[in-house]
């Protein structure tokens, strides 16, 4: 028996949310999770539509690690299973593509073992593999999230009801920066009004979201706690910014997740001047781009 997920690329942080704010994206890896017959065969993992040589192909792998964790969360070890994992989020690009093979493998290893495991123990292990729940809650869910790992290890969260002809425009640079660089340099404590200017941005987001006041989502969609300090690692990041700043239809622009893409939120309107304000400011420094136009998935990881 083989089960296959397909599960959505996300978007974490979108400014003001640090680790907590994420949302869905209409991008799609797909895992496969078959347990073989023959016993003895072992593990065997392969990695479709992606030849990078940093994705381990052995028990390293973080997929087999989130199966490994479900199966010892009912008693078992997996010993001989075949995973192949169908790649089309770009890795090391903020889009989420750990978080989504994760919830992919954890999702149909689930479905083989026959449901052991409900959304919250999902959620977890999930998150205990990933370190924070921000992109694997809306992997999980669609839509938009505020997610929080709670100290008992439990994921707390809610869906927002974000407004369906808001628009998220994607460009995704053609160079990598891996989660691990750039969380290294945050500072460990942060002045208490930049915290303090984050908990009044988010509190704006939710209530923007929840009454579609556009101007309020210009005001939420601002951050201190992390876009400051990896504003270096993205060249023309602040550029960008700053050319957007006064464009019709903006409501905001933010760095997708880690980095280095980026994420624009617009409103539906002046949709080919945003992305072409994008692509110019980058081809000015010889950076390379994809830009996208996405509404926010609904809909999270399900089994094909």
């Amino acid at each position: 028996m083989k089960v296959s997920v397909e599960t959505p690329a996300t978007i974490a942080n979108l400014g003001c949310g640090f680790d907590s704010f994420g949302l869905a994206l209409p991008l799609y890896n797909i895992i496969t999770v078959e347990e073989t017959i023959m016993p003895g065969s072992g593990i065997e993992i392969n990695i479709l539509n992606n030849d990078s040589d940093n994705i381990p192909h052995d028990k390293n792998n973080i997929v087999f690690k989130a199966i490994e964790l479900l199966y010892n969360y009912i008693g078992q070890a997996p010993t001989e299973l075949k995973i192949n994992i169908k790649t089309e989020i770009p890795v090391a690009r903020g889009l989420g593509s750990s978080a989504s093979v994760i919830t992919g493998g954890l999702i149909a290893a689930n479905e083989l073992l026959g449901h052991p495991a409900d959304e919250e123990v999902l959620l977890s292990i999930a998150t205990e593999i990933e370190g924070h729940p921000d992109n694997i809650t809306p992997a999980v869910t669609g839509g938009v999230t505020i997610s929080a790992l709670e100290d008992t290890g439990s994921i707390t969260y809610r869906k927002l009801p974000w407004p369906l002809d808001w628009k998220i425009i994607v460009g995704i640079p053609d160079f990598e920066l891996t989660t691990d660089i750039s969380r290294s340099i945050l500072p460990q404590n942060v002045p208490i009004q930049d915290a303090a200017f984050n908990l009044r941005r988010a509190a704006m987001f939710v209530e923007a979201v929840h009454t579609k006041d556009e101007e309020l989502m210009k005001l939420a969609l601002t951050d201190k706690l992390h876009q400051p300090y990896r504003m270096k690692l993205v060249p023309g990041l602040n550029s960008i910014m700053e050319n957007l700043k006064h464009t019709e239809g903006v409501l905001g622009c933010v760095l997708a997740g880690a980095g280095p893409s980026i994420a624009v939120i617009s409103n539906g309107k002046n949709m080919n001047e945003i992305k072409e304000i994008v692509q110019t400011t980058w081809n000015n420094i010889n950076i390379n781009a994809k830009i996208h136009t996405w509404s926010v998935a609904q809909r999270g990881a399900r089994i094909l």
